[in-house]
């Protein structure tokens, strides 16, 4: 497995090995003891699996405060997206700062979005799957978001704003200068 810090280094691009021939290829998807030897010490304790029918449609930015914080490793299973992590850390010199990555299902690359981090996608194909494991069970009293489309974020999404798939609580997220955030 190959990984790359991006332009904020907490967050990593993760690039399976495949092993290929005339019946198809096989990849290790995740390896425990790889992954906290060269990305940190967290155990998954949940997995989430979301599909979205049409293309240019947006979830996020979605995080879950302390005490549930959650470390996010994603992957697309079917179709392709652009998955996109904001630092929301206030102490954080990349604080309201992005980095995204396009992860299909050819590819096969994985984004590990660590505790701290609101995490969102815009979807790039119609029928397009997304998988993650997480480090914190889902816990409805620390669920919150952020807008998607803060200017402040200045997040270049792939989508124009008309053509934008979105759930009504995506529409009323707050601004991140609104932003009820624990992570120092």
């Amino acid at each position: 497995m190959q990984y790359d810090p991006l332009n904020i280094s907490d967050v990593v691009l993760l690039k399976p090995t495949r092993f290929g021939d005339t019946r198809g290829y096989f990849m290790e998807t995740f390896r425990s003891e790889w992954f906290q030897l060269n990305i940190g010490n967290f155990v998954f304790v949940q997995e989430n699996r979301s599909f979205s029918a049409e293309a240019g449609t947006i979830r996020g930015l979605h995080f879950q405060l302390e005490p549930h914080a959650q470390g996010k490793l994603v992957t697309c299973a079917a179709g392709a997206l652009l998955d996109v992590a904001v630092d929301i850390r206030r102490s954080s010199p990349t604080y309201g700062h992005y980095v995204c990555a396009e992860l299909t299902a050819d590819n096969a690359h994985q984004l590990w979005i660590p505790p701290g981090f609101a995490h969102g996608f815009c979807t790039l194909e119609p029928d397009t799957v997304i998988s993650y494991k997480v480090t914190a069970y889902y816990a409805p009293d620390c669920d919150r978001g952020l807008l998607w489309n803060d200017p402040a974020l200045n997040i270049n999404w792939p989508v124009a704003g008309g053509d934008v798939v979105l759930s009504e609580r995506d529409k009323k997220q707050p601004l991140l200068a609104e932003l009820e955030t624990n992570f120092l």
